[in-house]
């Protein structure tokens, strides 16, 4: 029988067994093929799973079965928003990329909203009690929480009137972010609160207009059952924001915005490999639908145009893993590129973000589907116990 120690070996005998490199051997783990463990004799460094590796030696050798999760069953969303396939991501069957490369935030949120003949934005004016304390996130959700609390519900209400609406949440949205100042395009206004060039300006409203959607995740899904509800359009956008807070969407960018400044205070090179020795994935080079990499990345990291270090880590990461930066990667490239504060790529995601749950709040309240969940008891004296 052999030792729990002896089904886990090191890094050069994994190798050996392979017959490749260290960066494969990071690839098979940050891919989920390869799994890896602290070696707790060596803090530095990782065990690799035996059975794993004979597996991948020779696809025929027999593997434990690992437990399966049991997940429950996904929630279909009907929507004329967003279209994601292989080839990019779509805004009413506009290319994003194309659009962030020449249009405002509020000309692309006027399309999303479904109202390009009617401008909501033009007579939006500051609001003289928006200033709230904290960080960017707590007067993100300080501002919406009294928009919830101010206005009333969506039904009955006319498509211009939400739209205007729309508009006024997102105007306080971004004077709560960056502070009152002249009604100029929403990218100029966080510009301006961050001490920007015009010339670099842009780069801002690019990363914003590729975020405004992407696909159903549990943001989305908590913005519609809530304006499902005939909450406000307020109440549906914080609970967006709220969900978005999670680990798995805000908090995955941060973990993607921490390895980016990691990575910037050492090499590119040294950081990647410390995290997969570590056995851990490296964040922002993650699976995603778009086979060549996602083309808002791409698209953005090109026009951000890199200093070398920061370069580096997109191509050093994507090398690495055989994956392409995500969007999230991109976007905290190009706010470090910058000098911007900490928070800034978690900001300019949520103002876009912002964007797409307000039309996918405005589209559930003109929806004739609605959600019908069921919750099934499996406590104490159920049949399932």
């Amino acid at each position: 029988m052999t030792s729990d120690r002896e089904d886990w070996i090191g890094r050069a005998e994994a190798e050996a067994l392979l017959g490749v490199k260290s960066q494969t051997l990071y690839a098979y783990v940050s891919r989920g093929h390869l799994e890896a463990r602290p070696d707790p004799s060596h803090s530095r460094r990782s065990l690799y799973s035996t059975a794993d590796l004979l597996r991948l030696k020779d696809p025929s050798s027999p593997r434990v079965a690992r437990p399966q999760v049991e997940r429950a069953p996904g929630v279909t969303i009907t929507s004329g928003l967003t279209s994601v396939d292989a080839d990019g991501v779509s805004f009413r069957g506009q290319d994003a990329v194309a659009l962030s490369q020449t249009a405002t935030l509020e000309q692309v949120a006027r399309l999303v909203w479904g109202g390009t003949a009617d401008d909501p934005f033009a007579d939006q004016r500051p609001r003289v009690d928006v200033i709230f304390p904290g960080t960017p996130r707590s007067r993100a959700f300080a501002c919406l929480a009294r928009r919830a609390d101010e206005d009333g519900p969506t039904s009955g209400r006319s498509p211009v009137s939400l739209r205007r609406e729309a508009a006024s949440i997102l105007n306080e949205i971004v004077d709560a972010i960056a502070g009152p100042g002249p009604r100029l395009h929403i990218h100029q206004r966080l510009a301006r609160a961050w001490k920007l060039t015009e010339v670099s300006s842009p780069i801002l409203r690019q990363a914003m207009i590729l975020s405004i959607d992407h696909q159903a995740d549990a943001a989305v899904l908590a913005a519609r059952v809530t304006a499902d509800a005939g909450a406000s359009l307020a109440a549906s956008t914080l609970s967006g924001l709220a969900a978005f807070s999670g680990p798995e969407l805000g908090g995955r960018l941060s973990l993607v915005n921490n390895f980016v400044i990691e990575a910037r205070k050492t090499d590119a090179r040294s950081a990647c490999r410390a995290r997969l020795a570590e056995g851990q994935a490296l964040p922002g080079f993650e699976d995603g639908p778009h086979p060549g990499g996602d083309p808002r990345a791409r698209a953005l990291i090109e026009a951000a145009h890199l200093s070398e270090p920061l370069a580096d880590i997109a191509h050093v990461g994507e090398a690495m893993t055989g994956r392409a930066p995500s969007l999230a990667m991109a976007i905290c490239l190009a706010t470090r590129n910058l000098d911007l504060p900490r928070d800034a790529a978690f900001a300019l995601m949520s103002v876009g973000r912002c964007v797409g749950w307000l039309a996918h709040a405005m589209e559930q309240t003109g929806s004739s589907s609605h959600f019908q969940p069921t919750l099934r008891y499996v406590g104490t004296g159920s049949d399932a116990a």
